[in-house]
């Protein structure tokens, strides 16, 4: 799955970010090739994975934000196994662990906010080794290039990516993909 998700994002750097169930069909029909999905429930996860992959694109889920599973390793195994996205995105470093040993592709998202939590995003990756990194907000061309420098993981920058120049500098920076919720962004 690794080279899957590399694949697109070569092809297409632009990850449509989807946040509300309402704007699922709008990123189907943008020509993103992967979509990470921040919105979904235990009722409509496997019908939502299913969609997007019969239309070829991939899927990469938040697990922290699905609503009704808990955060944990059973509902990591039950949604590897009968959901069966590409992948799966988390802040937390004890889940990025059980999925890597499950054969997941594992993206890690850390959010930005001082030095502080740059020292311990880039510990925390160092540790768990993810596939990738998305760090938020997205917006901050150094801190990605910072990051990438002392993981050399890929780079995925989220968050507050309003206009193409964030996208520019951020592939600038080093990024490998660009997530955003921001649907005229898709079509960049």
């Amino acid at each position: 799955m690794e080279n899957v998700f590399f694949t697109k994002v070569l092809r297409n750097p632009i990850i449509a970010a989807v946040n509300t169930i309402e704007k699922l069909d709008m990123a189907i029909d943008s020509p993103c090739e992967v979509i990470f999905l921040l919105t979904g429930d235990i009722f409509n996860l496997k019908k939502i994975v299913d969609k997007v992959r019969s239309k070829e694109m991939s899927i990469y889920i938040h697990l922290d934000l699905m609503e009704g599973f808990s955060k944990d390793i059973v509902a990591l195994k039950y949604i590897n196994e009968n959901i069966k996205p590409d992948g799966i995105i988390t802040t937390k470093s004890n889940l990025i662990k059980f999925a890597k040993n499950l054969g997941i592709f594992t993206i890690q998202r850390l959010f930005i906010l001082d030095s502080l939590s740059l020292e311990t995003g880039i510990r925390s990756v160092l540790s768990t080794k993810p596939d990738a990194v998305e760090i938020l907000p997205g917006i901050m061309p150094k801190i990605t290039r910072e990051i990438h420098r002392q993981t050399r993981l890929p780079i995925i920058t989220g968050g507050l990516i309003k206009e193409k120049e964030d996208v520019i500098k951020s592939l600038n920076a080093g990024a490998v993909g660009v997530s955003t919720s921001k649907e005229e962004i898709w079509y960049m």
